[in-house]
């Protein structure tokens, strides 16, 4: 999501933070954007800042009595500033009344004020970790997320490879789906991509010649997971005949990565042919994935012990 406006945020909000809104309604679609287009400010939401004012400015007990302790005209010049960086909206905290020339600048500015019953630390700790999600970078990839021993592994490959079936035999064996053709990803983190199910397709699994499978209902609620890290991605490589590969690939197989909103993320590749048990190599794939990132390779642990044995039988 690109941007966010003060309704839509009011109103993804406003049950969990006990929200009312009190004044500048008019200003309901002033918009909220990623932290990093903004040039002047370092935080979408925070305490009231004049100096590096947040999207979102949260006025505590401390801020109100600062501002009541200012002088007629410092207090004037203070409301015209805090008003005049056009804050998406001002959410005073613990029920405090609102001044009532806060409240008449927002009502002329259109500035949205919230008060809300929640202290000023429960409502930026939830705003901070809300707004990151969804302002976030998002993406769609074709192919079919999976929870394989708790890992998330999406699947892809050329239309007709055989994804769906095989994410079916796969919940068949007690793994789970989070989505199928179209998964959303999500970088919630530096090096943490997150994805999830279009609401249309929750629950969905789509296989040729049996059309649409609701999961949930025909394998319960434990076939079916909301979101899951992606940590793997195991491509279906039609086309390949078996035992062409080159010689290192028969050793350490068709590894490599794929860029993922600017995330690498380590991609098996599994050549499709009849008589092969794609879903035994996917829960393969992962548990060697798994190895590896605890520093167990198997394929140097064998070059190591050729190259020892080479050096043993060495006359020299």
């Amino acid at each position: 999501m690109e941007r966010l406006s003060a309704r839509e945020l009011f109103d993804k909000v406003k049950d969990r933070l006990a929200l009312r809104w009190v004044a500048g309604e008019q200003g309901e679609k002033r918009a909220i954007t990623p932290a990093e287009k903004q040039a002047r400010r370092p935080s979408l939401a925070g305490y009231l800042n004049i100096i590096y004012p947040n999207k979102i400015q949260i006025i505590g007990s401390e801020e109100l009595a600062w501002l009541n302790g200012l002088d007629a005209r410092e207090r004037w010049e203070m409301v015209e500033k805090i008003i005049g960086f056009q804050p998406t909206a001002l959410i005073v905290s613990k029920d405090q009344p609102v001044p009532e020339d806060v409240r008449q600048a927002a009502d002329e500015s259109g500035t949205p004020i919230w008060l809300s019953s929640k202290r000023g630390h429960e409502l930026l700790t939830y705003l901070q970790y809300h707004l990151a999600r969804l302002l976030a970078r998002r993406v769609t990839l074709h192919g079919v997320l999976m929870e394989v021993y708790s890992i998330g592994v999406l699947i892809t490959g050329e239309s007709g490879s055989g994804k769906s079936e095989l994410a079916l035999e796969l919940i068949t064996r007690g793994h789970r789906l989070i989505a199928d053709d179209a998964p959303e990803f999500t970088q919630i983190a530096p090096d943490v991509i997150d994805g999830s199910c279009p609401e249309i397709l929750q629950d969905l699994l789509e296989v040729r010649g049996l059309g649409i499978l609701n999961v949930r209902e025909m394998f319960g609620h434990t076939a079916v997971k909301p979101s899951k890290y992606l940590r793997l991605i195991v491509h279906l490589a039609t086309g390949v005949r078996i035992g062409e590969d080159a010689g290192l690939e028969r050793i350490y197989g068709d590894n490599s990565y794929r860029e993922v909103l600017d995330t690498r993320v380590p991609q098996t590749a599994i050549p499709v042919a009849a008589g092969r048990n794609l879903a035994v190599l996917v829960e393969a794939a992962v548990r060697n994935h798994v190895l590896k990132t605890k520093g167990i390779d198997p394929a140097q642990t064998f070059l190591d012990r050729q190259a020892h044995q080479m050096r043993r039988q060495s006359p020299w």
